[in-house]
């Protein structure tokens, strides 16, 4: 597999290979691009649960939707985890997978980018769950509209049989807005 540079990045954005709404171009690393963080956080609200059942799921009644004024930050306390998610809508192609990764100077702040989904599997689309964490002791403050992530494409050995838009039980397929998890049962 090959990571797509600068040039296949906007080569395959320009030929909608790739396709991503709302990117801003000048985002557009050496072998990446810059994502954006939307004004939308899910917040758990942990003082109404006494522990969360991976075998029952989780109801979004227990989390709360909160979305941030223009102009205001949204702050993460330390030992905190919140979804929110990318201002960039993405389109994966059957032939690609894609890699999110924090940014290092938000990681010297303690913030963490995503728990386990750090992969965007071939066919997906929709916009990007985050799940931040603050493993610092200070509180951290997050700007809607801030660079908080870069996203990488690789190509595929061949396209994939079955892409995330063509399997059945797509849990996340065309998500907008930061997603609770849908895991219930053996998933």
């Amino acid at each position: 597999m090959a990571v797509l540079s600068d040039k296949d990045i906007k080569k395959a954005i320009k030929e909608k290979r790739i396709k991503i709404k709302n990117v801003d171009k000048k985002n557009i690393s050496v072998a990446s691009i810059d994502l954006r963080l939307d004004k939308t956080f899910r917040v758990f609200k942990h003082t109404e649960m006494t522990h969360i059942d991976s075998k029952k799921g989780l109801s979004n009644d227990l989390t709360e939707l909160i979305k941030i004024k223009k102009g205001k930050p949204f702050t993460i306390h330390p030992g905190e985890l919140v979804l929110a998610s990318t201002i960039e809508y993405v389109k994966m192609p059957d032939d690609l997978i894609a890699r999110l990764d924090g940014r290092s100077s938000l990681g010297r702040l303690g913030l963490v980018i995503h728990s386990t989904a750090g992969s965007v599997d071939p066919g997906f689309e929709g916009q990007l769950t985050l799940e931040l964490a603050n493993i610092s002791k200070l509180p951290v403050s997050l700007w809607p509209g801030m660079k908080i992530c870069r996203i990488t494409f690789e190509e595929l050995s061949s396209p994939s049989k079955t892409p995330y838009n063509k399997r059945k039980g797509s849990k996340y397929l065309k998500q907008k807005g930061p997603g609770s998890s849908k895991i219930k049962g053996k998933n």
